[in-house]
């Protein structure tokens, strides 16, 4: 017990003793003192000391050959601090500021980048996700020989998958809660806006599902029409899912549905 007591005071005395000693050097009129102390901080992974000395002595550096560098490191003080929000409108600055730096290109793939660091479950808004994406494509666009643009493209499929999935669980709330019609009409949309997706086929099975619930649960003057619906969107789904594992049971609603038909139609 005695050890863990004497660990503790030796880290409150540590801490109080750096911070003790930052507070001097804040305090401090000589500028090249604070600046070899800053770029010190900062190699040593001590970025909020940094970040605030860079503050402090930008207004002497300005102008200066330093300039560039510091800035560039004051970026990635808020950005190893996961302060995405700031370190995102640093990176964006830097590369408004000096667009011909061999730097710039990192900033400006570490601007999208931050966006994507903030991008939030997928249950939640998706803004900074769609964000992501464009700045990304813009990366991929402006900067086409980047040896970045592999991990742009590969952010770029993590979003469509987080998108992908959100539209996903938005039909299948539909489907579980009754809501066929709408359910139908979300699956199907998720189908178009993803054609490229893995599940683009089991999107359309589920459509197909929902709309013969739909059907199913219909008054009777309104089934005919509906249960064509189903038709319609088996007959679409063989058409442009020729090689799926789902065509048999595709195939099986087909043949329901169009019993069904042959019975209302009588």
């Amino acid at each position: 017990m005695n050890r863990i007591v004497l660990l503790l005071l030796s880290v409150v005395l540590l801490t109080s003793a750096c911070s003790n000693k930052f507070g001097k050097i804040m305090k401090s009129k000589d500028y090249e003192y604070k600046y070899k102390m800053a770029e010190q901080y900062y190699a040593n992974k001590n970025y909020s000391y940094a970040q605030q000395l860079f503050e402090d002595i930008f207004p002497y550096v300005k102008g200066s050959t330093r300039y560039e560098d510091m800035y560039f490191k004051f970026a990635y003080s808020y950005y190893y601090q996961k302060d995405y929000l700031n370190a995102e409108n640093l990176f964006k600055s830097f590369v408004e500021n000096f667009p011909t730096s061999p730097k710039s290109e990192e900033c400006d793939y570490m601007r999208a980048y931050c966006y994507f660091k903030q991008s939030p479950k997928v249950e939640l808004d998706q803004t900074n996700t769609n964000k992501t994406m464009q700045l990304m494509q813009a990366f991929i666009n402006t900067h086409p020989g980047s040896t970045r643009s592999k991990d742009a493209t590969e952010i770029l499929d993590q979003c469509r998958e987080k998108l992908e999935l959100k539209e996903f669980k938005g039909a299948e709330l539909y489907y579980n809660l009754g809501f066929f019609k709408a359910a139908a009409i979300a699956f199907g949309n998720v189908s178009d806006n993803f054609p490229d997706s893995k599940k683009a086929d089991e999107y359309k099975l589920l459509v197909i599902k929902s709309y013969y619930k739909y059907a199913e649960m219909s008054y009777e003057e309104k089934q005919i029409e509906r249960y064509e619906k189903v038709a319609a969107e088996c007959s679409e789904f063989g058409e442009r899912f020729t090689d799926s594992k789902f065509i048999e049971e595709v195939n099986k609603y087909k043949i329901q549905t169009n019993n069904i038909l042959k019975t209302l139609k009588k």
